[in-house]
């Protein structure tokens, strides 16, 4: 698929689902309960833009998510792979955390700076929101899933000598939820996220370093994935290496092969849709993250 057509499409899906989602809280006022996004680097100079939004489950059951929308690492499909995602998780009683990062335009650590910054944040305010702090993961469609990735794979216990109390926190995710992921900075890599987020003659210690199936280990948290195996864009082979990686260092992951729907799984609808939502929260189930008895039944 042309990069062209890929952006295309995920700005006239992100369109799609704004006008769906104008018109269902029409209807129902309580799907936009005025939610203020917060900075994620208040304090930093010169200032950072990263910013996230809480949505909170009216029942919560101590789980949270840290959600990195997708989009290339050259824009942000927010509300389809972002607050949508927080809404649907809150029927389950997770928190969701929507995280807009900085874009990186080739600064490559800038985005995993703002997730490890993210998923601090919350263990930090764990009590206050009514959390557990080892129920925290995240979940990343396309470069988000990179994202996501990345912060699986490249993460700190904290500095408990570190003035800000926030970067004395661990920014481990305890899973992951990868949706169509960019995985790799090689040869089976989404170009353009490459492009954007290491510039456009990256050193190959760079490459590798970003290269998230070279960084798994045994300490790596456990991860779903799911992918389209007719997806152009990102080529299902990104969840596969991946899967291999966590399989090959004994980490607990489970890989749902999509039979259709692309990039994007027919624009966040359909029955491909359908299928990783209900088998990602039956594997969260089984981890103890939701309770069984919210899966829905029957299963398709």
């Amino acid at each position: 698929m042309d990069e062209r057509w890929f952006f295309t499409l995920i700005l006239l899906a992100t369109l799609a689902m704004v006008v769906s989602m104008s018109h269902a809280t029409e209807l129902n006022p309580e799907l936009n309960p005025a939610l203020e996004p917060r900075a994620l680097w208040p304090d930093q100079t010169p200032p950072r833009t990263a910013r996230i939004t809480i949505h909170s489950p009216p029942k919560p059951n101590g789980a949270a998510i840290v959600i990195c929308p997708g989009g290339g690492y050259g824009g942000l499909a927010v509300e389809p792979e972002g607050h949508g995602i927080a809404r649907w998780m809150n029927t389950y009683g997770v928190m969701g955390i929507v995280l807009e990062y900085e874009l990186p335009n080739g600064r490559s650590l800038v985005p995993l700076q703002d997730a490890r910054r993210a998923i601090r944040t919350v263990r930090h305010n764990a009590q206050q929101w009514k959390l557990n702090t080892n129920r925290i993961g995240v979940l990343g469609f396309s470069a988000g899933g990179h994202l996501a990735s990345t912060a699986g794979t490249h993460f700190d216990a904290g500095d408990p000598q570190a003035n800000d109390p926030v970067d004395r926190e661990s920014c481990r995710p305890d899973f992951m939820v990868l949706i169509y992921p960019v995985i790799t900075m090689g040869d089976q890599t989404h170009r353009g996220s490459r492009r954007n987020l290491l510039g456009p003659s990256p050193s190959a210690e760079t490459v590798l370093l970003f290269s998230n199936e070279t960084q798994v280990t045994q300490a790596t948290p456990s991860a779903f994935l799911a992918h389209a195996q007719d997806d152009t864009a990102v080529v299902p082979a990104n969840s596969q290496i991946f899967h291999e990686a966590l399989q090959e260092n004994e980490v607990s992951s489970e890989y749902l092969k999509l039979a259709s729907g692309g990039h994007g799984l027919n624009g966040y609808q359909g029955p491909m849709w359908d299928a990783w939502q209900t088998a990602s929260v039956r594997w969260l189930a089984s981890l103890g993250y939701i309770s069984r008895a919210d899966i829905p039944s029957p299963v398709p």
